[in-house]
């Protein structure tokens, strides 16, 4: 057959990309890129700031729009390049973001019927409307099947499956009674490319079902009918309708069928690889293994780790989930991450303003890369958009401390960039106090690739090496790794992960020094941290402002 490629589809908040890689060494020959159509960027609003839906239409064009793109860009950018020559798909997706179907799973928003109706669309991931519901769920939980918040870090988020579902069942009862099933986008996608939509023929990712459903084969799958009873005997009664089909990446959800062969020019029967989390492919496609954390940093940040299923793992607190196969077959998948890191860094510059127009990031990185450690004065606490590791709780907010009459724009922006790197910190803390060593740590995502200033604090905070993946396209590539193995071009995953990935040759290393000023500073983050994130806390917050003006003279001097 000559080269073979692969196709990773990578659909995020935004956009979906189509990444077109060749098999044998990762070369990413082609991509293209479609903003979805609906909404604001492709999100649709309300005058809730909790609500964010999607128009599952968008994915669906999507698909077809940016394989065709990319098909053609690599007909003009490899000589003899042909369609036959992709072997395989794989997906990955923004997560939790599950929707309704009916009976033959196409989505309730097709109807006509409910071609308006919010409800019936996407909930997308940062979704929040079930605040509510996942307290509720919590609480059940804790009082009669503590197991199930054992595994996803002791709260259950309303950016979840069952927090959605049961706040349609409330808030949209006619769009729940009119659903056959729900089905994230995650397998919504891999069922729709193999025609197996029907809720008793597709196949769930374990990816999507354990983090964010709570599925876990120790308990039989999902929540059971009796808990799920108490919450709402509705409930109970689609989990009866849920499909038992549950696998890792390394499993088939089908072959491409005849008539998105024809949409898209690629072969009738192809494999297309069961879907999983945008984050979690993005950590296969930065080369995860034990002991390597990846960071997925964007607007917001998913940290990734990995230990071998032969071993007992603890029961981490704090974390958004312990699964089986979630990232890796064969291997514990754990996740975390921060509710905002680039959306904080956004606000300050777009939303706030400072000196109107004249400043952007590149200005305020520059005049903040001047900048000591400590000479600010300032501290803040990056919770801007809610805490998602490891105190899990969306009604906490940002916080300032130390500003003064003097306090310039670029301390500030300083400031927020070490807040996200203390908030770093605090995962990889509880990582390893619960025997989850991190050794290595490696970035991906657009701040990791453009902002030095930010992997230095990073470097400097955690007292770790900042490494960066060589591909900008970590999510997309990690789906093409996904359909290269399942299409049997590489033998497993560690095969694949050797000739596919690597590392760029800069490696932000931490500045001894600058160490253990932030060492000094991180003790005044987590006096905040557990006096406005923890019910256990009973300090005294008297010395923090009086500590940072210290360390600022000592700096300044």
């Amino acid at each position: 057959m000559g080269t073979r490629y692969t196709i990773g589809l990578d659909y995020g908040t935004n956009s979906v990309r189509t990444l077109i890689v060749n098999v044998a060494n990762g070369a990413e020959v082609a991509t293209a890129v479609w903003t979805y159509a609906h909404g604001t960027q492709g999100v649709i609003l309300s005058r809730d700031p909790n609500l964010a839906r999607q128009h599952p239409r968008d994915y669906v064009n999507g698909a077809e729009i940016t394989i065709r793109q990319a098909l053609a860009a690599a007909h003009k950018a490899v000589k003899g390049f042909n369609a036959a020559q992709v072997i395989g798909i794989g997906v990955d997706t923004t997560g939790s973001t599950p929707l309704p179907v009916d009976a033959q799973g196409q989505p309730l928003a097709f109807q006509k019927k409910f071609a308006h109706h919010p409800a019936a669309l996407a909930w997308l991931w940062k979704d929040h409307t079930g605040v509510a519901e996942a307290a509720e769920i919590t609480a059940l939980a804790q009082k009669i099947r503590p197991q199930y918040l054992a595994q996803c870090g002791g709260t259950y988020s309303s950016e979840w499956f069952w927090s959605k579902v049961l706040k349609c069942l409330r808030a949209a009862p006619a769009v729940f009674n009119a659903a056959q099933a729900w089905i994230e986008l995650a397998d919504f996608v891999p069922a729709a490319l193999t025609g197996t939509l029907a809720p008793g023929q597709f196949t769930a990712g374990v990816c999507a079902a354990g983090h964010k459903a709570m599925w876990n084969a120790q308990w039989g799958g999902y929540p059971d009918a009796a808990f799920l009873a108490k919450l709402n005997p509705k409930l109970a009664q689609l989990r009866s309708r849920l499909t038992p089909r549950v696998h890792s990446i390394d499993r088939a959800a089908g072959g491409l069928t005849p008539a998105w062969a024809e949409k898209t020019g690629l072969t009738a029967g192809i494999p297309v690889a069961v879907g999983a989390f945008d984050a979690h492919l993005g950590a296969v496609g930065s080369g995860v293994a034990p002991g390597t954390l990846v960071k997925i940093i964007g607007t917001s940040t998913c940290d990734i780790a990995i230990s071998p299923n032969t071993k007992k793992l603890a029961d981490v607190p704090g974390l958004c989930g312990i699964v089986d196969g979630s990232v890796l077959p064969g291997y514990f998948g754990l996740e975390a991450g921060q509710s905002a890191v680039g959306d904080i860094f956004n606000w300050w510059v777009s939303y706030i303003q400072p000196h109107g127009e004249e400043y952007s990031h590149e200005t305020l990185g520059a005049a903040a890369m001047k900048l000591k450690p400590g000479e600010s004065g300032l501290l803040a606490l990056d919770w801007n958009n809610g805490n998602r590791t490891i105190l899990v709780d969306q009604r906490l907010t940002g916080l300032l401390v130390g500003q003064t009459l003097y306090t310039t724009p670029a301390e500030v922006y300083r400031a927020l960039i070490e807040a996200t790197a203390y908030g770093a910190l605090t995962i990889i803390n509880r990582f390893e106090e619960y025997g989850v060593k991190i050794d290595d740590v490696v970035n991906c995502g657009g701040i990791a690739e453009k902002s030095a200033l930010t992997m230095q604090i990073y470097a400097d905070v955690t007292g770790r090496p900042m490494k960066i993946s060589r591909s900008a396209q970590t999510c997309a590539l990690g789906a093409a790794m996904a359909a290269a193995v399942l299409a049997g071009a590489h033998t497993d995953f560690a095969a694949a992960q050797k000739k596919m990935t690597g590392l760029k040759p800069k490696i932000y290393q931490p500045n001894p020094k600058a160490h253990a000023l932030y060492q000094e500073l991180y003790a005044l983050y987590k006096e905040l941290h557990d006096a406005f994130g923890t019910r256990a806390w009973n300090g005294n917050l008297y010395g923090v402002m009086k500590k940072l003006i210290e360390i600022r003279i000592r700096i300044r001097r």
